[in-house]
């Protein structure tokens, strides 16, 4: 009787085996894109902000919220800046912008800068006003130059822009065509826009053609484990 049970025990712990042999999903669930080095340097979002997000998101997107959920683009931008410090102190004021002159003020949740230094300035639940169209779905990150080439073309901000953006897509399931530069923003399928007046409203930075050089890049990273 104790060789029986010997005898099963063994026979049960080697079929475990053999199937936890043949199984890769453990690992693969495991597996994540490794988060960058990202310093914290938050602008002011407290609540007159936040409600003020909420009433805009309201007029926009027909929904009163400021809360940022389930985003499904990552939209990128140059700065217009020539440091990172340029780019926080025009965020940080809550004044109306001086393009649409509405509140809240303009933002987006990071910044890259020249050295490739990587900040985040706002929580990635809250919105930020950096894409007409697509604040209700869209995370922002800018880039400090003047010139989609500046980016481009600095080998540390480019490699900090690709690494940023992987763990993003992958964090939220975001798919390469959805990561997009703010020139492409009318052609997203998730653009809406209640103001009339607003509907065809976008800017020239990141234009197609760099975001076709930005996304081939950033398909050589490889898809989102898991």
């Amino acid at each position: 009787m104790k060789f029986a049970l010997a005898a099963f025990f063994i026979a049960v712990a080697l079929l475990c085996g053999l199937l936890a042999a043949s199984d890769p999903a453990p690992a693969a669930r495991q597996a994540r894109v490794a988060k960058p080095p990202i310093a914290l340097w938050p602008i002011p979002f407290g609540p007159k902000r936040k409600r003020e997000m909420a009433e805009y998101s309201l007029k926009h997107y027909g929904e009163r919220t400021w809360r940022l959920r389930h985003p499904h683009v990552i939209v990128e931008h140059m700065a217009q800046a020539s440091s990172v410090a340029a780019v926080h102190n025009t965020f940080a004021p809550d004044v109306p912008d001086v393009e649409l002159h509405e509140l809240p003020n303009v933002c987006s949740h990071f910044v890259i800068g020249s050295s490739g230094r990587t900040f985040r300035l706002v929580n990635l639940r809250t919105r930020c006003r950096h894409t007409v169209g697509l604040n209700w779905t869209a995370i922002g990150i800018e880039h400090v130059g003047y010139a989609d080439s500046d980016a481009l073309h600095n080998h540390r901000e480019l490699h900090a822009s690709l690494r940023l953006t992987q763990w993003l897509r992958c964090k939220f399931h975001i798919r390469v065509h959805d990561v997009i530069g703010h020139a492409e923003s009318l052609s997203s399928p998730y653009h809406r826009e209640l103001v009339p007046s607003l509907r065809h409203q976008t800017h020239g930075d990141w234009k197609h053609a760099s975001m076709q050089i930005y996304r081939r890049k950033l398909r050589r990273l490889g898809p989102c484990p898991g």
